[in-house]
């Protein structure tokens, strides 16, 4: 990154079509989403509902005027008891990558967790994505377990690692 500073801020609903861009940019290589087919704006709107500032947010990073990257926290499982722990989604505009976005929030995260009473920090990552996989791992997050080809993508069957870290 060059000498400009990284901040980031709680994302509004005004940011949520430049989420769904960045989000849908990534869905026709295959390495980032299970998603095979871009999404509409409308069927994310109660998932950008979900990530309560409080507990689960959702944060963008602002360059050249746009949303450059972003970060949410997502509930783990949808039970009680998984309260303490958090999914990690890291996503950053093509324009914007190999310039330090990714390290940047995912520090900021392993930062905050303990302010959102999460000390478990999970991500899910295909296994062919290799620079994802090398980020977190660069972060202390260890393989807690392989789904072995549990995604088909262009007729490809695609394992599913999950990558995680107590805080």
């Amino acid at each position: 990154m060059n000498n400009q500073t990284i901040a980031h801020r709680i994302a509004r609903r005004e940011d949520l079509p430049e989420i769904v861009a960045i989000y849908n940019a990534t869905v026709a290589s295959h390495m980032v989403t299970a998603d095979t087919e871009p999404v509409s704006l409308e069927s994310r709107v109660h998932w950008f509902e979900e990530h309560l500032p409080s507990s689960r947010p959702l944060w963008v990073v602002e360059r050249e005027g746009c949303i450059a990257a972003w970060l949410s926290f997502s509930s783990f499982y949808g039970r009680p008891a998984y309260h303490r722990t958090a999914e990690l989604s890291v996503y950053v505009h093509e324009a914007f990558r190999q310039r330090g976005l990714g390290r940047y929030l995912l520090t900021q995260a392993l930062l905050d967790a303990p302010r959102l009473e999460i000390d478990t920090l999970l991500g899910f990552i295909f296994g062919h994505n290799l620079p994802s996989l090398a980020l977190f791992e660069a972060f202390g997050f260890s393989r807690w377990g392989e789904l072995p080809g549990v995604a088909v993508l262009d007729g490809i069957e695609r394992d599913l690692v999950i990558v995680g870290r107590r805080v």
